[in-house]
């Protein structure tokens, strides 16, 4: 055989007296699209020999490169390449820009566009766009209402695997977030960065009205509603409005009568949890609301309230009838009968 380069650059071999090319011109088939390996299988096609017999391993399930360290198998040898980076750490790619070094060439020019802004994939329905075709492809599924993960256990679906994680954590109980600084754990990456500002104190949601911050963007949701008034929970039953749903929720124990906390100390039973905490001092005889003008301490905030009103002479509560004010909304509703004339409590011996 001998050995031949032509002016272009490209190396085959010829068999002795005939000169028959016996080789593959690799360099030539990209040029004119020649793909003369076809799968027998699924009838794709490939300019190379090599390149089928990589693609039938998606047929075969066959995987004949293996991590000498771990055991993972792997079908491409490129990919047990990259494959052991994860072991010795290894990220050669860098990015000119920050620095950030990356594994994979594909996650550094992902990277890249962080830095250039570019969002090269569209959603043809909205027209938004995307930094990463995986994003898309999310994205895509809030307009066609596709889940294609569901979970094993409860046939529960969801557009994202990582959804579908999260989600089996509370069929495992699994909580793989845990704090530095007192040990609580969590399910979710998201309820621990919360977790972690009642240690550090840090409020980044603030009102643009009056400059209160909070802890958590629900948080300052609901406290914009005392400035717009809004209240988008309605009572089904007498249409009363409410601000909070958890207020919507109490509410409602007025007309079914449900009362949920027990004392286990006596027994009574009352519609809101503050109501036993404030019972449950009855009996611990625990004063923690102290009057900063006088000293004097309450069982509940609501009593502290009312009598700061001793000091300051407020009166808010009006009679709609004689003008007349007062302290409490109690002795407001006592005075009240003197105009109706109404006698609510009966004696039962005389009447």
């Amino acid at each position: 055989m001998r050995s031949y380069t032509s002016k272009a650059g490209m190396s085959y071999v010829t068999k002795n007296k005939n000169h028959l090319n016996i080789g593959t011109w690799k360099g030539k088939r990209t040029h004119i699209g020649e793909k003369p390996y076809e799968c027998p299988e699924c009838g794709k096609a490939f300019p190379q020999h090599s390149n089928l017999q990589i693609h039938k391993r998606t047929h075969t399930g066959e995987k004949p490169y293996e991590c000498i360290q771990c055991g993972k198998a792997f079908a491409h040898y490129s990919s047990i390449k990259v494959h052991k980076r994860t072991h010795t750490g290894e990220k050669p790619y860098e990015c000119h820009q920050c620095g950030k070094a990356f594994a994979l060439q594909s996650h550094l020019q992902i990277h890249v566009r962080t830095h250039t802004g570019e969002k090269p994939y569209e959603c043809n329905q909205c027209g938004k766009v995307f930094a990463q075709h995986s994003h898309l492809q999310i994205h895509v599924r809030t307009h066609n209402g596709e889940k294609p993960y569901e979970c094993p256990q409860c046939d529960k679906a969801f557009a994202q695997h990582s959804s579908l994680q999260i989600h089996k954590r509370t069929h495992t109980g699994e909580k793989p977030y845990e704090c530095n600084q007192c040990g609580k754990a969590f399910a979710h990456h998201s309820s621990i960065q919360v977790h972690k500002r009642t240690h550090t104190g840090e409020k980044p949601y603030e009102c643009h009205q009056c400059g209160k911050a909070f802890a958590l963007q629900s948080q300052l949701q609901m406290h914009k509603r005392t400035h717009t008034g809004e209240k988008p929970y309605e009572c089904n039953q007498c249409g009363k409005a409410f601000a909070l749903q958890s207020q919507l929720k109490r509410h409602k124990r007025t007309h079914t009568g449900e009362k949920t906390y027990e004392c286990n100390q006596c027994g009574k039973v009352f519609a809101q949890k503050s109501h036993l905490q404030g019972h449950v001092r009855t009996h611990t005889g625990m004063k923690p609301y102290a009057c900063n003008q006088c000293g004097k301490a309450f069982a509940q905030n609501n009593n502290l309230q009312i009598h700061k009103r001793t000091h300051t002479g407020e009166k808010p509560y009006d009679c709609n009838k004689c003008g007349k004010a007062f302290a409490q909304n109690s002795n407001l509703q006592r005075h009240k009968r003197t105009h109706t004339g109404v006698k609510p409590y009966e004696c039962n011996q005389c009447g």
